[in-house]
This record gives C-alpha cells, structure tokens and sequence, in this order.
C-alpha cells in the first residue's frame, strides 16, 4: 500500500497533456450511438461491473469482477448477465453467459496492491452471439503512452441505469508492468469499463478500468494495458478453462472489500 501511495504521488508531478473533459449521461439513441457495445454485466445478487463487446460473442471486462467480493469465491457464469447499451431499463441485446476466464495471473485478495493492476483482466463468453446491428464490436489497440487522451465509457453507484461517456482524460503514466495510471473520472460500478482511443473516427479499447486511487485529494484511475493479457485470455477461453468447474489457475488469498479489489485508497 505505501509503495503504491509513493508511486502516485511522484506521477502527480507530471504534467498534463491536455485539459480532462466532465462526464455525459448518454441518455437518449443519439447520445448512445456508437456505444451500444458498452453493457452493464449484472452478477446475480453480487452487484454490476461494467463490460465491453470485443466480438460478437466476448465481452471483455475486470477480472476482479468474476469474485463476490465478501467471499473472494467465484460468481458461477449462469449468475451473469450482459445488458448491452443498457440505458434507462431497456438494452439493445440481453445475453447469458456460457464461460468467464480471469487471467490466470490474477490474484484476487481482500487489499488493493498495484501488481495486480496488469492482470486484471478477463473476457467473457456469451451464450449467445450479438448480432444487432446497432451493437458494433469494438476493436483492440496497442495501450497509450503517457501524455495521450483517452476516454471512458461506464457505468456506476449513482448511474446505474444510464452510461457516461468522459470524452478525454490523460494518460499520467505508463509503467513497465502494464499499469496506465489515468485521469478518468470512475467509481464503483466502472471496473471493467473500456478506455478508448478514436482512431480514424472509430473508437478502439486501449485499457480497461481497474480500481482508483486517491493521493492528496486528486483521484486517478489505474488501468491495464492490453496486448500480451488478452492474448493469453483469449487462449484460455478458446480452451473453455472458464466453464462451470475448470477455473483455471486463478489463485484466491483472501475475501475481498469494495476498497479494495475494486478501488485501491491509499
């Protein structure tokens, strides 16, 4: 936890690349085109994150997600469900799930550390394929450097029923562990959100939301980057690691809390 804490606080003293916008509520079909891809995951009784299409039929989302985070046991995959473009109780496409696969290097614990940070990543398989034609998929790109803008779209406590979009936020840092530490603006419900890039006019997940932290007043987000994780995800899903009793390699050290494998204080 100190280590975590000294690093923020020598982050904070670099500059920023460019100003950090608020966040909208996308509460109309115009507002929401283009994000419909962006869902609410509901975990049974065990709350909601917030997950991404990255094909029609994967959703990719935060490994600590997959955890009740009393217990620190794993949500069985037929608790979950996947709202996409969930906006004031309605949601383009509304899918079960078939397998969840964390990534096999994530340890789920009841305390935030920041080497978990690069791991906190799983991708869901749905029971069915979304083909509306509203719901695009969005595509993967290579994680940010420190300086660029990137934005978020997610869900939270206080709106659950309707996503935000924050246009741009800043890349404070990126570590050599894979961990973007980021302006965003996120909250409990956020882990899991895609943060994204427009690249020619199209929006592609760069990050997904991991926790928060707080140092001397100023929030920032922490993310992963994305490239050798999802590779090694999308293998295990391929493999079906992540179906109803082969839960992979997943090492779990103790029960969770909502400050801390959702949201790291220090």
């Amino acid at each position: 936890m100190l280590r975590l804490a000294l690093t923020l606080l020598c982050l904070l003293a670099a500059p920023m690349a460019a100003e950090t916008t608020p966040l909208i509520k996308l509460q109309t079909l115009d507002d929401s085109r283009g994000w419909q891809a962006v869902g609410k995951l509901v975990l049974g009784d065990h709350g909601f994150c917030t997950g991404a299409l990255i094909a029609p039929q994967v959703v990719l989302t935060a490994a600590h997600c997959l955890f009740d985070k009393e217990t620190g046991a794993r949500i069985d995959p037929a608790q979950i469900k996947f709202l996409a473009g969930w906006r004031n109780g309605r949601a383009e496409a509304y899918r079960g799930v078939h397998q969840a696969v964390a990534h096999p290097d994530y340890v789920y614990g009841g305390s935030g550390q920041l080497d978990r940070v690069p791991y906190d990543l799983a991708v869901i398989e749905l029971d069915q394929p979304v083909l509306t034609t509203s719901v695009k998929p969005f595509g993967i790109a290579a994680a940010p450097a420190r300086g660029d803008t990137v934005g978020v779209v997610s869900y939270a406590q206080d709106r659950a029923d309707t996503p935000s979009l924050q246009q741009a936020c800043n890349v404070m840092e990126r570590q050599q562990s894979g961990v973007l530490v980021m302006t965003c603006d996120v909250d409990f419900g956020s882990s899991g959100a895609p943060v994204f890039v427009i690249r020619d006019g199209v929006p592609v997940v760069v990050s997904v939301i991991s926790a928060k932290a707080e140092v001397e007043g100023q929030q920032v987000a922490l993310g992963s980057a994305l490239e050798i994780p999802l590779a090694r995800l999308m293998a295990d899903l391929a493999a079906g690691s992540g179906r109803r009793g082969a839960m992979g390699n997943v090492r779990v050290l103790s029960g969770g809390n909502a400050t801390g494998a959702k949201f790291i204080k220090p």
